[in-house]
């Protein structure tokens, strides 16, 4: 069983936002295999499968500081291994449109996955790292709450598409060959 977690924040305020590119990719992958959300009171959720795989998609709906509760609810509940927890996150250090799969590592400063690392007590779980870029001129936590400027969309939605095929590449073929196809 694997459980794919997209960090974001809730609510309409920041859809299409930058730090809400984990939730798009995760919508991209849910649509894309005909499956529906469940709301709770602490997350979205759904359940389904690619191939042979159990899958469990995740949206946290705490705030991306806070996104590890629901995380360790979800692993605790259905019995995932941390080396089955992929987390879809927005990226400062990688330019704008580029993704990065990482089967371990720190926070790199990531308030979501050091909230998921805190909770699950390590970090040995499957990143895929979406690039949003950086403004030196904006302060970071303006600018990851910024919506994306209308020439960088297209550029977004083509990552959020190879995000998605990653996290499918990961699934079922494995992390190794998706880092070597995607990175």
């Amino acid at each position: 069983m694997w459980l794919v977690a997209g960090l974001g924040n809730p609510g309409r305020k920041y859809a299409w936002t930058r730090h809400n590119v984990g939730f798009l990719v995760v919508e991209e992958i849910v649509d894309r295999l005909g499956m529906e959300f469940r709301e709770r009171p602490e997350y979205r959720i759904c359940n389904g499968s690619m191939g042979d795989e159990r899958l469990i998609f995740l949206e946290p709906l705490t705030f991306m500081n806070r996104s590890g509760s629901a995380v360790r609810e979800i692993i605790s509940k259905n019995t995932v291994v941390k080396e089955n927890l992929i987390v879809i996150h927005d990226d400062l250090d990688l330019e704008a449109g580029r993704i990065k799969i990482r089967k371990k590592g720190s926070s790199g400063g990531h308030r979501g996955v050091e909230s998921i690392i805190q909770h699950l007590g390590g970090n040995t779980f499957i990143r895929v790292k979406v690039g949003i870029g950086r403004n030196p001129l904006v302060p970071t936590e303006d600018y990851v709450l910024s919506r994306f400027r209308k020439e960088e969309l297209p550029l977004i939605r083509e990552a959020i598409f190879h995000a998605a095929d990653a996290v499918e590449c990961i699934i079922t073929q494995g992390p190794d060959k998706a880092m070597n196809t995607f990175n």
